[in-house]
């Protein structure tokens, strides 16, 4: 299934309230990849002599031990990107039907990306979501991991290699006034599967949200100002008012943010969506569970 080291870490803007991503030595990292562009350094030779992964197991996730995690966790991505600014990834738990624990948390981490912390999600204690797919901004040449948590407490990580560079500074695909105009705006599509009914068993949904998702990198075209860092970083989504699935996102996930995941339905009627961006905007909505559209 899927939709359509050296280097310190950085930060988009000291005036952003970015909750996702709390690396010491963020900004940084900016001003070392604006560095680069200015010297028209190769950044994807930069990528290739230094691994950036020994510092991002402390960084964020504070030098836990990690275990092999081809059996728990799948992480798929095109290996050459078509388009920097969306390439798709889609997490795949692996763990058999007999045991007995679950995936908690999924963390996706793009090692050569200014931001390198992607997404974290958490999954809802009885969603049972074994799939999630979305869109990525790849900037360089890169190692991407997915890291899983499960329920007895352990990191299981696996990793993929993506060829891809500029998608962090690529321009909007939007201009700003039709960036405007669908701020907010959420989709909701439900995605039945053959011989299973409408309120059990296993389900398939995507959410799409009207957001620049500005990454603080990119250039007005016009004014050749850099167009400030404005994200969603917080998506929580419910079915009736059990949990199936929250995300805190970065500058990584890509313009107009695009979540597709399998979950077990609890025969609940109705599925609810809130958003939160980095300005403070919330935004929500609510389907019945087998209504699609805005």
């Amino acid at each position: 299934m899927g939709i359509a080291g050296a280097v310190p870490y950085i930060a988009p803007a000291a005036s952003i309230r970015v909750k996702v991503v709390t690396m010491p030595g963020y900004l940084c990292r900016l001003f070392a990849v604006a560095g680069l562009l200015l010297l028209g350094a190769p950044l994807a030779l930069a990528a290739e002599t230094n691994d950036a992964w020994p510092g991002l197991v402390q960084d964020i996730f504070n030098n836990r031990p990690m275990s092999d995690g081809s059996d728990v966790i799948g992480i798929e991505m095109p290996v050459r990107a078509e388009d920097a600014a969306i390439v798709p990834v889609t997490l795949r738990t692996k763990l058999s039907p007999d045991d007995s624990r679950q995936v908690v948390s999924i963390t996706l981490v793009i090692d050569q990306n200014p931001a390198p912390m992607a997404a974290k999600f958490q999954i809802g204690p009885n969603a049972k979501v074994s799939e999630i797919s979305t869109r990525v901004r790849v900037n360089n040449y890169t190692d991407v991991h997915a890291v899983a948590e499960l329920s007895d407490g352990k990191l299981y990580m696996a990793k993929t290699y993506v060829k891809a560079s500029g998608g962090c500074s690529a321009p909007a695909a939007k201009n700003a006034d039709e960036a405007k105009a669908r701020l907010g705006q959420m989709r909701y599509r439900q995605f039945a599967k053959a011989g299973e009914g409408p309120a059990s068993g296993v389900r398939e949904a995507q959410i799409m949200i009207g957001h620049p998702n500005n990454s603080g990198l990119q250039m007005d075209q016009v004014t050749h100002l850099y167009v400030p860092a404005f994200f969603v970083n917080e998506l929580r989504l419910w079915q009736d008012d059990s949990l199936v699935l929250t995300m805190e996102g970065g500058i990584s996930i890509s313009e107009d943010p695009n979540i597709r995941f399998t979950y077990v339905s609890n025969g609940a009627k109705r599925f609810r969506a809130e958003a939160k961006d980095t300005e403070g905007h919330v935004y929500q909505r609510e389907w019945k569970v087998d209504d699609s559209g805005i």
